[in-house]
């Protein structure tokens, strides 16, 4: 049998929790007292907070490691991780290049060719991060190379961190430059037309606490090759009237290398302003007065390229599904003016737009699912890519002074398919060769069903989901389920591969990926109707998914996990605190989890712009309302939780996870453990070990499997 009738089996025995000291902290935030006795645990490196996480993992060890399907899932989960694989490629002055992996290294490696042939076949090494670090946390984050194809600049995380470190590379060589960039983050090295240089984003260094202190404002700076950093010139600073230290700026080069396109927007926001400057390479300040095209932050705006002096611009005015229009690049134009190459659809998102030689390269998305199609200057469509079933775009590879185009496509059943596009005044397509055999996420031999449902909020609205199982299982029977979301931040959830998920429906168990309003799959208005005051109503789509898998007979209660990550992690906690009886276990993972003091780490400050801010009044009530750490109760009996974080997380720092924990454990009124599983030298997720991450992901599985009831299916 691939379940039981639902909950606990064969569970192996869990030492003593750990006892964690409480303090009596208190403060008065806009009249309301707020307790916060692990406040202290806020402090990463101090002595108790080291000794707390040691003590968790010494308890959560044993106890994963037992569990009867933790050796069936990090072998299967192992398999599915390992598998040789290649990323989409790109071209730069008649070189090629990629990510690719034999099989099990932990980092990916920067591979080149001088022909598309010699990189599919005969790749030469250029970057092996797994030699930078010998457990295998040096991540290749960026890797940009000049117009010519001569230069590489690539970004090197450490340990999980954000903070990256940029070095130049000779591409004919390997070897690498005098250049190197310390304490930037977020922007991807930005070339200069002529490779002399790079934009990129800066912080000021340190003093200390850099995984945990607020960042201050950043600057988009231009470094010359061969000048020290400390001569790096400000190109971009944060407008010290709008808020400053939130605000990020988006950079990218004209095709025709005469105009630098400027995107900014405050935090996460999904609003931007758009400003173009004028580029004279032969001019010692290199870029002229700036033009501010749209300086109002009122709606979505992304360049595209300057074409015979106008801005082709994808936006959201007038538009919540997008559209493509073109303006002079010179002066501000009358938004009513502008023209209209694309128009909105009816039901269609304008995803992205890219510049080729013949016109543009569309990615649209319909209910979650992406089509690619091309379209000329005018708008008139050229041709489109076609794909085997529903799946989204995870790269497109496209320059408006080439023909050639590669898009990357992936889907819940396979890890990526690359086809390359020639584009004139017709399309000429072709399937490149994989670098992994058959369908990464499908059993050998059994069929995959993908079905689209919905659930209904408890303000009516109907909410999306996508169900996956394997075909040849029965249906007619509740099975044990992993229902995931995210609802927040403009990002969609789409079909896509994952070896968490893919391990999971291998081993005979249901999984469901909800569309949650806050999230980018259905335009702008669903996601301002999830954000800010209006949070509670993501969990509540979270809630009505669930209860319509249990209606429907899909699963129960006793069978039901839920899992996110990041806001994600939210989401999972809120609804363990919410709705504790709907849940057979939960697994928030890297979740913000404390609503009240998450603006004053690292980048949280960015996150106000989605959430709101705990500094306002106005703001307030709603967060306190929903914040999972501060509606714990004791005495409740919560569902079993496994939550998971990293301790060098410094995105959404180690602290949120921590004290939710020893509070979930101070209130649990139940039987059911409450684990935490703390990964040293880890961070948000970003250029995890894929050793490291298999065991996550087989101890997530084997904790979910063990309270839901599931027997893994051979």
């Amino acid at each position: 049998m691939t379940t039981t009738a639902g909950g606990p089996t064969n569970l192996p025995t869990l030492v003593e929790r750990p006892t964690t000291e409480r303090e009596d902290v208190s403060e008065l935030v806009h009249g309301v007292t707020v307790a916060d006795p692990y406040r202290y645990l806020e402090d990463p490196d101090a002595e108790r907070t080291v000794a707390f996480v040691t003590a968790q993992n010494e308890v959560s060890a044993p106890y994963l490691s037992a569990l009867p399907a933790a050796g069936y899932f990090l072998d299967a989960v192992t398999r599915l991780l390992t598998q040789p694989r290649g990323g989409t490629p790109w071209e730069r002055g008649g070189r090629y290049f990629r990510m690719q992996n034999p099989g099990a290294a932990d980092q990916d490696l920067l591979v080149t060719g001088d022909s598309l042939s010699e990189l599919l076949e005969r790749p030469r090494v250029l970057l092996d991060p797994n030699q930078l670090a010998d457990d295998g946390t040096a991540a290749l984050t960026a890797a940009e190379v000049s117009p010519d194809g001569a230069l590489v600049a690539i970004a090197i995380s450490e340990a999980g961190s954000d903070w990256r470190t940029i070095t130049v590379l000779d591409v004919a060589t390997g070897q690498p430059t005098a250049d190197r960039l310390d304490w930037t983050k977020w922007v991807a090295p930005t070339w200069l037309p002529d490779g002399s240089g790079f934009l990129y984003w800066r912080y000021p260094a340190p003093s200390g606490q850099e995984y945990v202190a607020e960042m201050p404002p950043g600057e988009l700076v231009l470094h010359r090759l061969g000048i020290p950093q400390h001569d790096d010139v400000q190109i971009w600073a944060p407008p010290p009237a709008a808020g400053g230290a939130e605000w990020m700026v988006d950079p990218e080069f004209s095709s025709d290398g005469k105009w630098l396109m400027l995107t900014a927007a405050p935090g996460t926001d999904s609003r931007s302003t758009v400003e173009l400057r004028p580029v004279d390479l032969d001019s010692a300040a290199v870029f002229g007065e700036r033009v501010q095209l749209i300086g109002s932050l009122a709606d979505a705006h992304h360049p595209v390229d300057v074409i015979d002096g106008s801005l082709v611009l994808r936006t959201e005015f007038d538009a919540e599904r997008g559209r493509l229009v073109s303006l002079p690049a010179a002066s501000a134009t009358d938004v009513g003016s502008w023209t209209e190459i694309v128009p909105e659809h009816d039901t269609d998102l304008l995803v992205s737009a890219q510049a080729t030689r013949a016109g543009f390269v569309l990615v649209t998305s319909r209910d979650t699912a992406h089509d690619v199609r091309f379209v000329a200057h005018d708008g008139q469509v050229i041709g489109e890519l076609t794909s085997a079933g529903p799946s989204s775009v995870v790269a497109v590879h496209a320059r408006g002074t080439s023909d050639e185009v590669f898009v990357g496509t992936t889907s819940f059943t396979d890890r990526l398919t690359v086809q390359r596009a020639v584009v004139t005044d017709a399309v000429a397509a072709e399937r490149l060769p994989a670098a992994q055999p058959g369908s990464a996420a499908a059993v050998p031999g059994v069929e995959v069903i993908a079905e689209r449902r919905r659930g209904s909020s408890a303000d009516g609205t109907e909410v999306p989901m996508t169900v996956v199982r394997r075909a040849d299982l029965p249906a007619d029977a509740p099975a044990p389920t992993l229902l995931y979301g995210y609802g927040g931040f403009d990002i969609p959830m789409l079909p896509s591969f994952s070896g968490l998920f893919a391990a999971w429906v291998q081993a005979g168990g249901v999984f469901a990926v909800a569309n949650l309003r806050g999230g980018g799959e259905f335009g702008q208005s669903w996601h301002q109707a999830g954000m800010k005051q209006h949070k509670q109503r993501v969990f509540d789509d979270l809630f009505g998914c669930a209860e319509a898998l249990i209606a429907d007979g899909t699963t129960s209660s006793e069978q039901l996990v839920v899992h996110g990550r990041s806001n994600g992690g939210l989401l999972a906690g809120a609804a363990l605190v919410q709705r504790p009886d709907l849940w057979a276990a939960a697994l928030p993972t890297v979740g913000v989890l404390d609503m009240l003091r998450f603006h004053l780490f690292t980048t949280g400050r960015a996150w106000t712009t989605e959430y709101g801010d705990p500094g306002d009044p106005q703001d307030f009530p709603a967060l306190l309302a929903y914040s999972p750490l501060h509606n714990l109760a004791e005495g409740t009996a919560y569902p079993p939780t496994l939550i998971c974080t990293g301790d060098h997380d410094d995105r959404v720092v180690p602290a949120h996870s921590l004290k939710f924990g020893a509070q979930l454990q101070h209130c649990q009124a139940g039987d059911a453990p409450v684990l935490l599983r703390i990964d040293t030298r880890a961070g948000h997720g970003m250029g995890k070990p894929v050793g490291a991450l298999a065991s996550e992901y087989a101890d997530q599985l084997a904790f979910a499997a063990a309270h839901a009831g599931l027997t893994p299916h051979p």
